[in-house]
């Protein structure tokens, strides 16, 4: 059940900041039509832009031993601008473990590009399980399905300019991860988002899938600040809220029942009538926060143009000044699976499941996983 309205009724929200006054204004009123979405998308290409490479070695910290890390697997990828390039983090699967979903040891890439559409990418992962703080929360499965957000200069700490979300797996339980960094080659892990949040209470919940929600800052997608604090969108099954004043230690905003309030869930008929998931970080724009998400198609009570739980991504709009007040989201998917490439693979139902978002050239520019096999683009004016 939805837990919006119990927590419209029980929350106290902060006045906004007079810069955010005017963005609330024009979000207080449902949008007419449909001009707050982003798109339309559109493939610069028919093809993957990043494949997987079996020439590729590493030797992995753990094993101590040359791994052929991004063998199987490349996709599901994050995206930063920096130095006038597009930098996309995609997640890499390795050869060993189990010929199954999730069974693989997961690393991350660091891929460079001038055009959006061709990459260059690093011989080696950039950021991985190692024998560190967090190595039994990330080994044997490792680090997953990133999203990355710059943060503004109010955070601080100049060696936390990118703040990395990520799903942390040892093959038992899963959390979202939170890791920061100068430049993007060297990193620094936090550990899990919730850790120690309300006494403790979100210590042993399995969550994954947060985005940072930005403003667009001279053609740069920035952490943005609302009523005092940064904001996260999180979750699978439903989306949830948490709130944080630093970018690393965050709190789940919660409804009467003293859980996660969810403010967006599954619609029967649709492509998201499986649930719905956070995609790349959200945008604040002057109608509201444009929250990407991916949307798994039910079996039973889905989109019939849709096959049998296939992933599409759709965009729902919120209110600028209470992030947790749904105002509208989209009938139709903005991107589903088309091409061959998207709709089979590794995950056979096949995926479009988007995670990177930049401005870059007078274009948005949206990085997304091809079937838990391959990265994929495509573009919007």
């Amino acid at each position: 059940m939805n837990d919006t309205g119990n927590l419209m009724q029980t929350s106290k929200w902060p006045l906004l900041p007079a810069t955010l006054l005017s963005i609330a204004l024009l979000a207080a009123a449902k949008p007419t039509s449909s001009t707050w979405q982003l798109g339309p998308f559109t493939r610069p290409t028919n093809a993957p832009i990043i494949t997987p490479n079996k020439a590729s070695l590493f030797t992995d910290p753990i094993a101590k031993t040359p791994i052929h890390w991004e063998s199987l697997h490349t996709f599901n990828p994050a995206a930063i601008v920096r130095d006038n390039k597009i930098y996309v983090l995609y997640r890499a699967e390795d050869d060993s473990g189990k010929m199954q979903i999730g069974e693989h040891t997961s690393r991350l890439g660091l891929a460079t590009s001038t055009d959006g559409i061709t990459f260059t990418r690093l011989p080696e992962p950039v950021f991985y399980p190692a024998p560190d703080a967090q190595q039994s929360r990330e080994w044997p499965g490792g680090v997953e399905d990133p999203r990355i957000v710059e943060s503004d200069s109010e955070a601080g700490n100049p060696g936390q300019r990118y703040v990395l979300t990520y799903t942390q797996w040892n093959r038992i339980t899963y959390s979202i991860g939170i890791a920061t960094s100068p430049d993007l080659q060297h990193w620094t892990k936090h550990g899990p988002a919730f850790l120690g949040a309300s006494n403790g209470k979100y210590d042993s919940l399995k969550y994954k899938s947060g985005g940072i929600v930005t403003q667009l800052k001279n053609n740069r997608l920035i952490a943005a600040r609302i009523n005092g604090r940064y904001w996260l969108y999180w979750g699978e099954g439903a989306i949830h809220l948490a709130t944080s004043t630093d970018l690393i230690h965050w709190t789940p905003v919660e409804g009467v029942k003293g859980t996660p309030a969810e403010v967006l869930t599954k619609r029967p008929g649709h492509f998201d009538s499986g649930f719905p998931e956070v995609g790349p970080p959200p945008i604040l724009t002057e109608a509201g926060i444009v929250v990407l998400y991916n949307g798994k198609n039910d079996p039973a009570h889905g989109d019939p143009a849709l096959g049998a739980n296939a992933y599409a991504a759709g965009q729902a709009l919120f209110d600028a000044q209470n992030p947790a007040h749904l105002i509208a989201r989209n009938e139709a998917p903005s991107l589903k699976p088309e091409q061959p490439y998207e709709k089979t693979g590794q995950y056979v139902a096949g995926t479009t499941f988007a995670e990177g978002l930049v401005r870059f050239h007078n274009k948005w520019f949206l990085y997304y996983g091809c079937a838990d096999s391959a990265v994929g683009v495509v573009t919007a004016p």
